[in-house]
């Protein structure tokens, strides 16, 4: 540089303060960290990643196989092929009591970006200057800081202020909801739930909560990670709740609702009385399918807020892959719920959760609220919290625990910080009850040298 005379320029490596307040994800995180000790020669068990361990139906592998060979492998439309949407229709019809039209369903690249993109839709920055729906009538102020107040009562800064909307999220919570809230510029409100009480929120402390800034209330039935299944009275409080804010929207991410263990039966928010207009349905292919690298969810709710979304889709990713497409038609096309072969999947899912909640309701001091529904296990092991571990040193948390279990028993799972409840840990049961099997006991063996410490 110096020989050329060319004067040197620092760059700017600066990023976006939208990027900076969001957390990476807990869950890659330890995934990464697994596959790179079993890529050095580890023996690891993951048990962390929310992916089923079998394979991708046959019928549905072939779709996609056969709309490679046939040519089908160009762009489709933004909202996903009309001979999808019109199946996701008919699915919705069937299965969960919801009449829609194609214009009312958009397909897109995962259930995550079309939860993102619904976020996004109806939360994002600047919606101070869109509170048209709260009828504003005045000013309150004649200052250079001039304030406004809408009919009810409630007063917002000048045009220079940032008026956050809040997406009201129940803890424990899936890792990405919090920070697509973030994303959004719009602010988590996390509700605490009691593992005593399934991890169901309490509709009173609901009520309590919400405020004229509440936009978005985000439910997971059944849960990751708790495997909790929202029963249809207590999600009927919730939507007389709802129903007295008119402002208020509901994002109901059902993915999961075909893993689920009977007598726990799926009900669809957007069923309720009241509630189609003002529900988002979020669905996909990847869990009850089998299918998470086919990449392929949709979302599901009034046109106005479906083509919002699409409208963000339109400029971000465009429409999801038309090979994928074509698997997701066979996928739908199983049979009621995914027919046999889904239910051969759930069997075996629950009879692996049959066996963890038995071995580890055998440890002292460790509490569990059984799943209903999903293949995740969240138990509370804060009993051995304080405890000190040879050449590791002290267990303070679930992520030194994770950390731990991780060095010295070679098995990955996820902190339950991770998930808004530091008590617990979640472990994945989306393996072979052989693999559980070896994890169990390597976990046991684990916590025999922890010397167990007083319950938080």
């Amino acid at each position: 540089m110096a020989c050329s005379g060319v004067e040197e320029v620092q760059v700017d490596v600066s990023l976006s303060p939208r990027v900076n307040a969001v957390k990476p994800s807990k869950t890659v995180a330890i995934t990464d960290q697994a596959t790179a000790l079993a890529q050095a020669g580890v023996s690891v068990i993951r048990l962390a990643a929310g992916e089923p361990d079998f394979d991708t139906p046959v019928l549905i592998a072939e779709a996609g196989i056969n709309a490679i060979r046939e040519g089908f492998t160009r762009y489709t439309p933004n909202a996903g092929t009309l001979e999808l949407r019109s199946a996701i229709c008919h699915k919705l019809k069937e299965e969960n009591g919801l009449s829609y039209t194609p214009d009312q369903i958009l397909v897109s690249n995962g259930a995550k970006q079309s939860i993102l993109q619904a976020v996004l839709a109806v939360c994002s920055p600047g919606d101070e200057d869109q509170i048209s729906s709260l009828a504003w009538f005045g000013a309150a102020g004649h200052s250079n800081e001039m304030n406004f107040t809408c009919r009810d009562g409630v007063t917002f800064a000048n045009e220079h202020s940032t008026f956050l909307l809040q997406v009201i999220i129940p803890a424990p919570f899936w890792v990405s909801y919090p920070e697509m809230a973030r994303i959004a510029d719009a602010t988590p409100v996390i509700l605490p739930t009691r593992i005593s009480e399934n991890f169901l929120l309490d509709p009173k402390v609901l009520e309590s909560k919400l405020t004229e800034k509440s936009r978005l209330l985000i439910l997971c039935s059944p849960s990751n990670p708790t495997g909790s299944v929202y029963p249809k009275n207590l999600l009927d409080e919730i939507a007389r709740i709802v129903a007295k804010h008119p402002r208020l929207l509901v994002l109901s991410d059902e993915i999961y609702e075909h893993i689920i263990y009977a007598p726990a039966t799926h009900t669809s928010f957007a069923s309720l009385p009241g509630m189609w207009e003002r529900t988002l349905t979020v669905n996909g292919f990847s869990k009850a399918f089998a299918m998470t690298g086919w990449r392929l969810g949709y979302i599901a709710g009034p046109k106005h807020f479906v083509a919002a979304c699409n409208k963000i889709q339109s400029q971000f990713t465009s429409g999801a892959s038309s090979i994928s497409q074509k698997a997701g038609v066979a996928a739908l096309g199983l049979g009621y719920a995914g027919g046999e072969v889904v239910s051969k999947m759930v069997k075996a899912f629950r009879e692996r959760r049959d066996f963890l909640v038995k071995s580890f309701g055998e440890l002292e001091g460790v509490k569990m609220s059984e799943p209903q529904g999903a293949f995740y296990l969240f138990i509370d092991f804060s009993t051995y919290y304080g405890s000190e571990a040879e050449g590791f040193g002290k267990i303070e948390n679930s992520e030194s625990l994770c950390r731990y279990l991780l060095d010295k028993a070679q098995v990955a799972l996820v902190p339950g910080d991770a998930f808004g409840d530091d008590t617990c840990i979640r472990i994945s049961y989306a393996a072979s009850l052989t693999t559980l099997q070896a994890a169990v006991e390597r976990i046991k063996k684990g916590l025999l040298t922890l010397r167990p410490g007083v319950p938080v």
